[in-house]
């Protein structure tokens, strides 16, 4: 049995998550990832402005602050978010350059300082899908996380909602499904059943508390915070990496 289908709570040969790709999503992002056996990267559905698809929080000496990637998306209101470009190439230098202010001093920057410049300088996807994963790939090298993940453009999957979540999954080879907590509200767990998925939902809560910059402690920050506090550590301060706690 895999750690994915024992996280699970199934004794499922392979266990799947559904995403939407976020920019240097937060902690909990990635341990959904490290819990399952493939990540779809469900980036074939409509973008949302005011989202994660596009930005995150990291903290600096004034206080938390948003980076925002701008995305040109007037008047592509039904655009999928695997369809929407990135605004020029300023947002690279300007990100780059507040990360290195805001964490050059902690502990472990200078461990990933010319990973992270080279993703911002001197790589190239103009779509914002391809940034991002570009991002999750890197970090999950990072981490040791070797989730296979894949695009949900990758597989003909039909249907709305539950239905078309289902699709995936089958198609995929799932036995489990991990999804976020959010979704108990909406998913219709019988669609599963009746095709022998098992479903399983993150828990969020009770994430230890690290050695991080800037005042008051806060979670819900981007990985980048974690990983350049903590360094090769920054796996004791997740919840799937248990045998390292």
């Amino acid at each position: 049995m895999t750690q994915a289908a024992e996280k699970a709570g199934a004794s499922a040969a392979k266990a799947v998550a559904i995403v939407q790709s976020s920019y240097i999503p937060w902690k909990g992002f990635f341990d959904l990832v490290n819990l399952v056996d493939e990540l779809v990267l469900y980036d074939d559905r409509q973008f949302t402005r005011r989202d994660w698809r596009n930005r995150n929080r990291i903290k600096t000496a004034q206080g938390t602050i948003w980076l925002t990637i701008p995305v040109r998306s007037k008047g592509k209101y039904e655009s999928a978010i695997d369809e929407i470009e990135t605004d020029g190439r300023e947002w690279r230098e300007r990100h780059w350059r507040t990360l290195a202010h805001s964490y050059v001093h902690a502990a472990h920057f200078e461990e990933y300082a010319d990973r992270f410049e080279e993703l911002y300088l001197r790589r190239n996807e103009h779509l914002l899908s391809e940034v991002n994963r570009s991002f999750i790939e890197t970090v999950c090298d990072v981490l040791g996380i070797r989730t296979k993940l894949t695009s949900s453009r990758e597989y003909a999957a039909t249907g709305s909602k539950t239905e078309r979540l289902v699709d995936l999954c089958r198609q995929a080879g799932a036995t489990a499904y991990l999804s976020g907590p959010t979704a108990r509200a909406y998913l219709d767990e019988t669609l599963f059943d009746e095709c022998g998925i098992t479903v399983a939902y993150m828990d969020y809560e009770g994430y230890p508390v690290y050695p991080q910059l800037h005042g008051e402690f806060d979670h819900h920050v981007s990985i980048l915070d974690l990983l350049f506090c903590t360094g090769r550590d920054a796996r004791r301060y997740m919840k799937s990496f248990d045998e390292e706690r």
